[in-house]
C-alpha cells in the first residue's frame, strides 16, 4: 500500500543510495536533528469518498501538492481536518500513510494527536513517533480542562516522545497557562495560538517564556502580516490556496514587504470567502485544483451553494491560482 501511495514503479529493492540517506536522516534525528519547524505549516483537509469513506490515496495527494506549493510543514488531523469524525483506525492509517510519504519531503510532518485523555493521547503520539513524525501537536481534552488537569495531559504526551510538542491554546487559555504548560514540559517548545487576539498575544507569549516559545497562529492568518511583523514563527491556514500564503511569507521574510502586501491583499478575499462558508468551502478549493475528487463533510455541510461555488472559482482566478 505504501509503495502505491508514494507512486513507487519498482518495489523489489532500496537503492544503496537511498539507503544511505535514510540512515542519514534517522541518524539526524536520534542526534536532535530535524526539519525546521517555522513557518507555514496548513492544516490538511480530510478527503472523503461519495460513500464517506475515509480516501487516504487523496490525503497523500494532498501533501504533495502542498510540497510543490513550497510550505515548510504540514499538519493533521486537527480541527480543520474534521479529526473528531475520524475513527482511531482512520488516524492510524492517515497518520502513517502521511509519515511514510513525507519522509523524503522538505515540509515537517506534524500529527494531531489529541483525544479524550492524556493516556489516549500519549498513545497517539507514540505512534506519531514510531512511523516517524517530525512534531506532534494536541487540542487540549474535550476543548477545555482545568489548570491541574490539562497540565497532567501534555505531560503525558510530553513523556511519551521526545518529539517537538505543538499546544493548541483555544477558548479561554491565557497566557500565562500556556507558558507554565510549556515551562512544565520540556518538549512543549510550540504553541498554535487560538484562544484571544494573536495580536496581543504573541508578544507576550515570547517575552513570558524568554524567546523560548514559539507562536504559531491560525484563524486562516487573516491578520499574517501583522503577525510577522510581531515576531510570529509561522501559521496554520488552511491547505486550498497554501501557496499564496508562503509567496506571503517568504516575501516577507525576505525584507520585501510591499510585495509581500500585495499578494496577501488577493489572498484576503479567498480567506473572507472560506470563513463564510466553512470546510465544505475548504474542500471545494481543493476538488477545483484536482486534488480531491469530492468535497464531502462529515457534518456541517449543506453551506456551498451554485453561487458560492461560481464566487470561489472567480476568486481563484483573481488570485492567480488554478
Amino acid at each position: 500500500m505504501i509503495a502505491s501511495l508514494l507512486n513507487c514503479q519498482n518495489t523489489e529493492a532500496v537503492s544503496r543510495r537511498g539507503f544511505l540517506l535514510l540512515g542519514a536522516a534517522l541518524a539526524a534525528r536520534a542526534a536532535g536533528a530535524g526539519k525546521p519547524l517555522r513557518g507555514i505549516f496548513p492544516i490538511a483537509q480530510t478527503p472523503f469518498t461519495a460513500a464517506d469513506k475515509f480516501d487516504v490515496y487523496a490525503l497523500v495527494k494532498q501533501l504533495k501538492f502542498l510540497e510543490k506549493c513550497g510550505v515548510h510543514g504540514v499538519v493533521w488531523p486537527q480541527l480543520a481536518s474534521e479529526w473528531d469524525t475520524l475513527s482511531e483506525s482512520e488516524r492510524l492509517e492517515g497518520a502513517e500513510a502521511l509519515a511514510a510519504a513525507g519522509k523524503n519531503m522538505r515540509p515537517a510532518i506534524v500529527i494531531g494527536v489529541q483525544a479524550a485523555d492524556g493516556a489516549a493521547a500519549s498513545k497517539y503520539a507514540q505512534h506519531a513517533a514510531k512511523v516517524g513524525a517530525d512534531a506532534v501537536i494536541a487540542l487540549p481534552p474535550g476543548g477545555r480542562a482545568d489548570a491541574k488537569n490539562l497540565l497532567e495531559y501534555y505531560k503525558l504526551i510530553g513523556a511519551a516522545t521526545s518529539l517537538p510538542l505543538f499546544a493548541q491554546a483555544v477558548g479561554s487559555l491565557t497566557v500565562d497557562q500556556v507558558v507554565a504548560l510549556h515551562r512544565a514540559v520540556p518538549t512543549l517548545k510550540y504553541v498554535k495560538d487560538e484562544a484571544g487576539e494573536p495580536l496581543a498575544r504573541i508578544g507576550p507569549l515570547r517575552e513570558k517564556s524568554g524567546g523560548a516559545l514559539n507562536v504559531f497562529t491560525g484563524a486562516h492568518g487573516r491578520t499574517l502580516l501583522d503577525e510577522m511583523s510581531r515576531g510570529s514563527a509561522g501559521s496554520m491556514p488552511a491547505a486550498g490556496f497554501a501557496d499564496l500564503y508562503v509567496k506571503v511569507w517568504d516575501l516577507w521574510q525576505a525584507g520585501k514587504h510591499q510585495e509581500a502586501m500585495e499578494i496577501f491583499g488577493r489572498t484576503s478575499l479567498l480567506i473572507n470567502e472560506v470563513q463564510a462558508y466553512g470546510i465544505e468551502s475548504l474542500k471545494y478549493i481543493l476538488h477545483l485544483r484536482g486534488i480531491f475528487p469530492t468535497w464531502n463533510v462529515r457534518k456541517g455541510g449543506g453551506k456551498m451553494d451554485a453561487a458560492a461555488s461560481r464566487m470561489l472559482s472567480e476568486m481563484m482566478t483573481f488570485a492567480g491560482i488554478e
